[in-house]
């Protein structure tokens, strides 16, 4: 099911599916200059005009897959990032990873990343899950989420799986507090990819794990 789009000056909000993980009330977060905001329990969130979007804080912690290497938004410089919090335990983030992974693959071209954040795991069940899953994006790994709370101050931490979707100047452009199939989330990259062009030249986004 395709979320319907729609955009009013500042933002725009809409409500798709099911809410397919635990939330909590409405909340506001902090980040930066991002002001996080779902009003009425809403699950789709979008921000436009781009001009009016805020950026999170500070995004780094150690890779899943490579403990002794550090990962951080400032590694994407120019792409559009999508950020994905998940945690093998939770159901509907293992039923979404093979749709994030086929989005991932298809939109690498556009000069599109993907950056999960691993919470609340062991990390050899996470990367036991990663392996068997054959997820090449990478993934910070939160088990205390203090990545993740840096990142959104209030952000819904209680929300397993999100998904924000970070325009070229890492402004957040789209939140999604729910599980998400390809057809939802491939019309927002493909709009925001749109928007500024292509990706800095000379970038190199980290590789397959």
């Amino acid at each position: 099911m395709r979320g319907l789009l729609i955009t009013v000056a500042v933002c725009a909000t809409v409500v798709t599916g099911l809410l397919a993980g635990c939330s909590g009330r409405d909340a506001v977060a902090q980040g930066g200059t991002f002001e996080f905001v779902s009003p009425g329990g809403k699950t789709d969130i979008f921000y436009d005009p781009p001009a009016d979007r805020g950026r999170p804080g500070p995004l780094a912690g150690p890779d899943l897959m490579d403990p002794s290497r550090t990962l951080s938004l400032d590694d994407f410089g120019g792409q559009v990032v999508v950020v994905n919090v998940w945690g093998q335990w939770c159901g509907p983030c293992r039923a979404e990873v093979s749709q994030l992974q086929q989005v991932y693959e298809a939109t690498r071209g556009l000069g599109v990343s993907f950056l999960g954040i691993d919470v609340r795991d062991t990390r050899q069940a996470a990367q036991d899950f990663v392996t068997d899953r054959h997820v090449t994006f990478p993934s910070i790994f939160d088990p205390a989420m203090r990545t993740l709370i840096a990142f959104g101050g209030k952000y819904p931490t209680t929300v397993i799986p999100s998904t924000l979707v970070l325009d070229r100047q890492h402004r957040v452009a789209a939140v999604f507090l729910r599980e998400l199939l390809a057809e939802d989330l491939l019309p927002v990259i493909d709009r925001v990819a749109a928007e500024t062009g292509q990706p800095e030249a000379g970038h190199t986004p980290p590789g397959p794990q």
